[in-house]
């Protein structure tokens, strides 16, 4: 099937570009923006089903007054000193003129002796920030309004403020976002076109990764936005970035895997068209694979509970899919017509390497398979063991830098208040059968809830307009972001909060700290189910491969080894080196994405080579030490560029950029190298011809083209 295709690209080159300008051109005008399937509604990450959602929907129903977001001004002494009643007085002063000032999309400003820390050091203002939806932009423009407000009204007071939350604490990091995304973005470029460079020495083929994946970016994005449109669908913000991550991931490795094939058939002798042909033929079914493991592992998403997950999933399967059909048709047909100015002005592609590093390494691992096979498996098990350390992180905010002013503020607020305070914990009390609750009623449940575990501070219940509805606010002793709150919730307050309803009416915990108490339970139910069917599908695709039941079974171990061992190194580095409390929950659905899918592609490159080398007549230690020598480079090459990219977010000085950045980057040079270039080919050689049971794919063929290709060198 793919030496036909490979036949039509090639024969019919010019009318495979024409082909794929027309359709390039009538998708990019056809299909909505990208724009018009993205939401930032959080409402949907989570199921209904979760309490927390069930309480944010109440409270948005009971209390429709309440702001999108909330910026909280702490004011203190400049002097350090406790604040004094006239002091009181001026921050009530305060609130009014802000409030006069009527800033856009500002509301509430709401101080009083409530307001007040118990040891009086900080005085706070709560400002609602009123917009559509969380990520208008005009969130942000109030903090700054607020901001340049403050100064002069404070002016000569003896007083100080700052500004604190959530939006003010990403008014304060967006630039180091901002360029920590662009310095990859740059940083991607430059690591393709420089590392193919010293690869091919050509212009032309470092150039060529770098305009395909544009092109398909472009196909993609109005492919997701039709499908989103007519099922449907909504993306996160976060799709356009990661759609490019992996779009430059695999567009290289599939560019990388065509061309080194290319140029060892142009060494062997074949003219450029027959050369074209005979990669297709031998790569275009690796290809294939690769892409469908990739495709499903992200369909799998569909199963998970987070509304993001879900729909990232069919997203990044078009952007792959779409890349497979690019891989199989555009780029055989330019390369094709290129013929040997692919690696202009070089002439290096016309000598065979001598006694190269990929040579050495391919005859230590057909030398010593059980050596190369136990140390490499070592190091993945011994990186594994830190998996069970692993704490998820939920504070964003520990991770910026502490010398802004949102996160300055933050520190003063919690040193007067519970340490719960920028985030209270809400409890919402309401009647079973729609009748108006009683001040009995509230007054039981608000005393009640004050003394549950773990709470500091409750502040006063509210009553909703709606008479069977009330509210109270918990501030927990714990910051409301870490492990010890989240359990907390989960574990004992939820529990405390259900009893203290009255008879008749039911309780419902809600707020950031329930939120992410859910979120890690959806967490950790969603990697439970994705990773066992994922490795399940991925098994069947290597299967029907390989025409083996063996070999899929060791690489598909090898393959959650390496997910493992990669989650166990940034535990190491991070909990353990560095002290931090935990590592990101998002961590671990970032690796499945970058690591477990993308990372296959490698082990797949490689088995399919050893195949190719056990089927031209070579014995398993032979057939390793060739795979090793031929398929290395490719594999090093890919894997360097996908490593490279993400381990410039080292350098962002927000920990979990650097902690994300780390991990995939530690994790695609362990599946690159440790694992698809020593651990798999050692045991495949160790394993021997049992390798290909029950069929016989290392068989030489013996009728057919495949009989006469398998006689070519290479």
């Amino acid at each position: 099937m793919f030496e036909r295709l490979g036949r039509f690209v090639v024969g019919k080159a010019w009318w495979v570009i024409a082909g794929w300008v027309i359709a390039a051109a009538a998708i990019i005008a056809t299909t909505p923006s990208l724009s018009d399937i993205t939401s930032a509604d959080q409402e949907s990450f989570l199921p209904r089903s979760y309490e927390s959602v069930q309480a944010t929907e109440l409270g948005q129903r009971a209390f429709p007054q309440q702001a999108t977001a909330t910026a909280t001004i702490v004011v203190k002494r400049a002097d350090g000193q406790k604040l004094t009643p006239a002091d009181e007085a001026r921050v009530g002063q305060l609130a009014q003129s802000l409030k006069a000032r009527n800033i856009p999309h500002t509301s509430g400003y709401l101080t009083g002796p409530q307001a007040v820390a118990p040891d009086k050091s900080v005085q706070i203002i709560s400002v609602g920030l009123d917009a559509p939806t969380p990520d208008d932009p005009a969130l942000l423009d109030a903090v700054r309004d607020l901001r340049s407000d403050l100064g002069p009204e404070l002016a000569n007071s003896g007083l100080t403020a700052g500004v604190a939350g959530d939006v003010a604490s990403f008014v304060d990091n967006e630039d180091t976002f901002n360029q920590a995304f662009a310095v990859v973005g740059i940083a991607t470029i430059i690591l393709i076109i420089g590392l193919i460079l010293i690869i091919f020495r050509s212009p032309i083929a470092a150039v060529l990764p770098v305009v395909v994946v544009g092109v398909v970016l472009s196909i993609t994005t109005g492919l997701v936005a039709a499908a989103g449109k007519a099922f449907d669908l909504s993306v996160s913000q976060d799709v356009q970035t990661i759609l490019l991550i992996v779009l430059f991931g695999i567009g290289t490795d599939y560019i990388l895997f065509l061309l080194f094939r290319y140029r060892e058939r142009l060494r062997a002798g074949d003219d450029k068209r027959t050369a074209m042909i005979v990669s297709v033929q031998r790569v275009g079914e690796v290809i294939t694979s690769a892409a469908g493991a990739v495709i499903v592992a992200f369909l799998v998403l569909l199963l998970a509970s987070l509304g993001f997950f879900g729909s990232l999933g069919p997203a990044l399967a078009i952007a792959v899919a779409v890349m497979l059909v690019t891989s199989l048709t555009l780029i055989p047909a330019v390369v094709s017509l290129l013929g040997r100015y692919v690696f202009w002005p070089s002439k290096a592609w016309q000598r065979t390497p001598k006694a190269t590093l990929s040579h050495r390494l391919g005859t230590a691992v057909g030398r010593r398979p059980a050596l190369v096979a136990a140390a490499s498996g070592a190091l993945l098990v011994a990186l594994a063991v830190g998996v069970f350390g692993y704490k998820a992180d939920y504070d964003f905010s520990a991770g910026f830098p502490q010398d802004t002013e949102s996160a300055k503020a933050a520190k003063d607020l919690q040193r007067g208040f519970a340490a719960g305070a920028l985030a209270p914990t809400e409890t919402y009390l309401t009647t079973t059968n729609g009748s108006p609750l009683t001040e009995q009623q509230v007054t039981d449940f608000a005393a009640a809830v004050a003394k549950a575990p773990g709470v500091g501070q409750a502040q006063p219940p509210e009553r909703s307009t709606d008479p069977s509805v009330a509210r109270v606010n918990l501030l927990l002793d714990e910051n409301p972001v870490s492990n010890e709150a989240i359990t907390l919730v989960r574990e004992d307050l939820r529990g405390a909060v259900h009893a203290a309803a009255p008879p008749g009416t039911r309780a419902l915990v809600g707020g950031t700290t329930a939120i992410f108490a859910d979120i890690n339970s959806a967490n950790n139910r969603d990697l439970s189910v994705i990773l066992p069917v994922a490795a399940a599908l991925i098994a069947l695709i290597l299967a029907l491969l390989l025409r083996s039941l063996v070999a899929p079974i060791y690489l598909v171990i090898a393959v959650l080894l390496n997910f493992a061992a990669t989650l166990g190194a940034t535990v190491y580095l991070f909990q353990g080196i560095r002290g931090e409390p935990g590592v990101t929950f998002q961590l671990p659905i970032i690796l499945y994405l970058f690591v477990v899918a993308i990372g296959t592609d490698y082990n797949i490159l490689m088995i399919a080579r050893l195949r190719e080398e056990a089927r031209a007549g070579n014995e398993p230690h032979q057939a390793a030490a060739i795979g090793v020598e031929h398929a290395g480079p490719t594999v090093a090459a890919a894997g360097l560029i996908l490593a490279g990219t993400f381990a410039v977010l080292i350098l962002a000085p927000i920990s979990f950029l650097q902690q994300m950045g780390f991990a995939v980057a530690i994790g695609i040079v362990l599946s690159a190298f440790v694992m698809s270039m020593f651990f798999v080919p050692a045991l495949t050689a160790l394993i021997g011809h049992k390798a290909w049971w029950p069929g016989h794919g290392d068989a030489r063929p013996t009728t057919g083209r495949h009989a006469r290709t398998a006689d070519l060198p290479g």
